[in-house]
This record gives C-alpha cells, sequence and structure tokens, in this order.
C-alpha cells in the first residue's frame, strides 16, 4: 500500500492510499465479501473475477469491473479467493506469481501446513503476502482457542460446531458424481464430536448407495460420523446459519480448574467474508511469506491508527 507523507510544522500527516482488492470466485463467500469490501472504510473493489467473466453478469455487480482473469483489473494489492477449498492453491498460486496478496478460507485442517509450505515459497519469490485458512474455523476460532491454551497451557480443548450448514461440506458433496445440490448439517454431539447430516437432491439415475460411499470416503467426512438421506429440494431445506461452543478446562500455573467457554451464533458466509477482508487488510502489514491467522497480531486485522485502536482497547 503506498503512503504520501505531508509535514506540517509540528507533525506528519499520513495519508493512506485505499487498499486495491479484487474478489475471485463469485459464490455465496463472493456476495457477502463484496457487501464486507463496500463497508470497508480502507478499501475499493477492484474488480471480480469469474469463470463466466461479465457474461450474465449479476446486476448487484454493474459499478464493478467483472472479468475472467485478474490480470485485466489493472492494480491489485490483494486478491481474496472466494473459490472452492480444493481450488485454493491453483487460484493463489498464480496470484503470487504476479506479486498480488492473496487471503482464503482453504478449510480441511488436516492439509493446511502443507498449503503454507507451497504459498509461502511462492510468496517469497515475488515479495508478496498470503494470509490461509482465514475464515470463522480454521481462522478467528483459531486465535480464539489459542488464547485460551495460553492462559491454561495444560488442558483439554473442545470445539463444538452448529448445528448449522457447512459450506465447505457442502461444496464438497456437491461435486460428487450424480450429485444436483446438497446441504451438509453439523451436528455437535458435545466433546469435540460432530455428526454429518448430508441431504443430496441426485441427478437422473444417480445411485444414493454410490453417492453415499463417495461422501463417506472423502477427507471432508472420514472422521465423523455422517449419515446420508436423498431429498426432492435441497433449497427447501437450505439455512446459512452456523455456531460454535469453544471450551477449555485445564490449569494455569499449578492452578487447577480453570474454564473458559466462548460462544458464537452467526450467518456462516457472512462472517467468513469478514474475516477475509480483516486478513487482506493485515497482508499489507507483513513481511514476505504465507501465514496462518494464529501467526499475526490481531490489531493487523483493523483499519485505523494504531494508537488510537490501542487507546480504544486495551
Amino acid at each position: 500500500m503506498s503512503r504520501k507523507t505531508t509535514t506540517k510544522a509540528a507533525k506528519s500527516i499520513q495519508i493512506m492510499e485505499k487498499i486495491r482488492v479484487a474478489v475471485v470466485g463469485y459464490g455465496n463467500i463472493g456476495r457477502y465479501t463484496i457487501q464486507a469490501l463496500q463497508a470497508a472504510p480502507d478499501m475499493e473493489i477492484a474488480g471480480v473475477v469469474r469463470r463466466a467473466g461479465a457474461e450474465n453478469k449479476p446486476a448487484e455487480l454493474a459499478d464493478y469491473n467483472v472479468v475472467k482473469n485478474i490480470e485485466e483489473l489493472g492494480k491489485v494489492d490483494v486478491a481474496i479467493l472466494a473459490t472452492p477449498t480444493r481450488s485454493v492453491e491453483e487460484y493463489a498460486l498464480k496470484c503470487l506469481a504476479l506479486g498480488i496478496n492473496t487471503v482464503d478460507s482453504f478449510d480441511i485442517h488436516g492439509l493446511i501446513c502443507d498449503l503454507r509450505r507451497s504459498l509461502d515459497a511462492a510468496a517469497k519469490k515475488t515479495g508478496a503476502v498470503s494470509i490461509i485458512s482465514a475464515g470463522w474455523d480454521p481462522g478467528s476460532d483459531s486465535i480464539v482457542r489459542t488464547l485460551m491454551q495460553s492462559l491454561a497451557p495444560k488442558g483439554i480443548t473442545y470445539t463444538n460446531f452448529g448445528p448449522g450448514r457447512s459450506m465447505g461440506h457442502s461444496v464438497c458433496v456437491r461435486s460428487k458424481e450424480g450429485v444436483k445440490d446438497a446441504l451438509s448439517m453439523t451436528i455437535p454431539v458435545g466433546e469435540g464430536i460432530h455428526r454429518r447430516m448430508v441431504y443430496v437432491e441426485l441427478e437422473e439415475g444417480a445411485s444414493l448407495e454410490a453417492v453415499t460411499a463417495a461422501i463417506k470416503a472423502d477427507p471432508y467426512f472420514a472422521s465423523d460420523e455422517t449419515h446420508v438421506f436423498q431429498v426432492d429440494s435441497v433449497d427447501e431445506l437450505n439455512d446459512v446459519g452456523h455456531g460454535v461452543n469453544l471450551v477449555r478446562k485445564g490449569v494455569s500455573g499449578q492452578t487447577h480448574n480453570q474454564l473458559f467457554e466462548f460462544n458464537m451464533k452467526i450467518n456462516n458466509p457472512a462472517l467468513t467474508a469478514q474475516v477475509l477482508v480483516n486478513a487482506a487488510r493485515a497482508t499489507l502489514k507483513q513481511q514476505p511469506g504465507a501465514y496462518t491467522m494464529i501467526e499475526i497480531p490481531v490489531i493487523d486485522y483493523l483499519p485505523g491508527d494504531r494508537e488510537d485502536i490501542i487507546r480504544h482497547l486495551v
């Protein structure tokens, strides 16, 4: 982000140019990301990248450039990758090679370190920054878990999701052969254990048995109790609400029975979009490389003067 400094007698006044952000992908998260960017005082929308380009351009994007390739947008500081998780690395590598910072909401927990290594090397080649897994879980919940563990270094943390719709799991199911539409609901059983309730609308001639086997074999579902049901209309069941309950019970120093709890009920894509926008801002404050959210000072996610933020929040 470029800065222009004007000196006046006793002090210097910094005028900050707005961060130019491109949104790559225009599904649920992409739509809410546009809204979050519109509300951000320090950002402007460079444009939207989608496979169809400007063809059948949605009315709400009338004021923005809609293109097939990010190079068509001119100067872009940060690309927010509102794409399916399994497409993140491909898009991120392309953007980082152009020297464009990236943020994403990659949500396969077991593969996060692999993605970080890959994008770290790519980012450092061009002096760019990538913040990965910047959703609410992984993402903002990861920050809460880290804080809880620092307060009680010995102990156990339970992450209980839902009840609610998992966007990543739903996208995963929709990618399976024979699936026309899908909804994956996460039901908390307790102590960090979850049940996946999957509702599928099948293509004509598709086998529920084959689809069920493919779903249960996927890493998104392999570790959880999963039930698959065929329905006539997924749209009639759809609700983007979700939530989480984080609990840690442990030991501070040598004192036992410390108990911390964090709860929230949310609109899933709206919160994911807000975290992505916060992370986009933070990319301009890091050295080149790839980061997870827990590696970044939380103050870097906020707009405004650093001392004003400290004065208000500390």
